[in-house]
């Protein structure tokens, strides 16, 4: 299994996440890798983590996503790995559930998440986000 973090997804594989079937809430899997220290492209900041600059950014999307009907449902350190291999651990794991994919789109193209991006840009080294579907049985 081949295990790429990205900041941004390319141009065609956002394309085909945002033009997916509307089939209702789910939970965004958000497997986080942050910088060891900010980079602002401004400079500003010089004094913050990684995770301290996303910390500001995942505070703001809180916001958003509540906003929208959805809610921030765990977020936490990677402390280690009992199964399987990865070259680099992640250093956090978020859970964050939306309405719609139509509301994750809204969000995530909206004017206020253009105003707090440059602290994920800013902390983050990279990410895996994995949409799921509850199964039966779960919410």
């Amino acid at each position: 299994m081949k295990v790429v973090n990205a900041v941004y997804p390319p141009p065609e594989q956002a394309m085909a996440f945002f033009s997916a079937e509307e089939d209702g809430p789910f939970v965004m899997v958000n497997l986080l890798k942050f910088k060891p220290k900010a980079e602002y492209e401004d400079g500003s900041n010089p004094h913050l983590t990684g995770a301290e600059a996303y910390a500001l950014y995942g505070e703001g999307v809180r916001q958003l996503v509540e906003a929208l009907g959805g809610r921030i449902r765990y977020s936490g350190q990677v402390t280690s790995l009992m199964i399987g291999e990865v070259e680099d651990l992640w250093d956090a794991v978020a859970l964050a559930e939306y309405p719609s994919l139509a509301a994750f789109r809204a969000m995530a193209m909206s004017e206020d998440m253009g105003k707090i991006d440059h602290h994920r840009k800013a902390g983050l080294a990279g990410q895996l986000n994995i949409r799921t579907k509850a199964g039966a049985g779960f919410e």
